[in-house]
């Protein structure tokens, strides 16, 4: 049995299990909203797994990517920081976005 829900639904679900700080409100509507496009693209169902997508996904500056990583975004303006960080997760994983110049939400790897 599957419930419908909205993104409000999906932040306070983070809530209820005290994972309320794992992502940024931002990144929680990104993620609803990327999960929702795959439903629709696929048909398949997503179950609401607050822990497994935890678990999934990573919300991280593009400073600390960039050193976890050693993307060598020295010297470069924020947005092509930026968009050097994205290229390299793109080849590794899924990227959901970009939140705001200096934060991406991704696929853990």
């Amino acid at each position: 049995m599957y419930q419908t829900i909205d993104s409000y639904d999906f932040q306070d679900a983070f809530h209820k299990v005290g994972r309320n700080e794992q992502f940024s409100y931002e990144a929680k509507n990104m993620l609803f909203d990327y999960l929702e496009a795959y439903e629709d693209e696929t048909g398949e169902k997503v179950e609401l797994d607050v822990i497994a997508l935890c678990c999934d996904y990573e919300e991280g500056a593009v400073t600390d990517i960039a050193a976890s990583y050693s993307i060598d975004i020295e010297g470069l303006e924020e947005d092509a920081a930026l968009e050097t960080v994205m290229d390299y997760l793109r080849d590794h994983t899924q990227v959901v976005g970009a939140i705001g110049t200096d934060g991406i939400l991704f696929q853990s790897f």
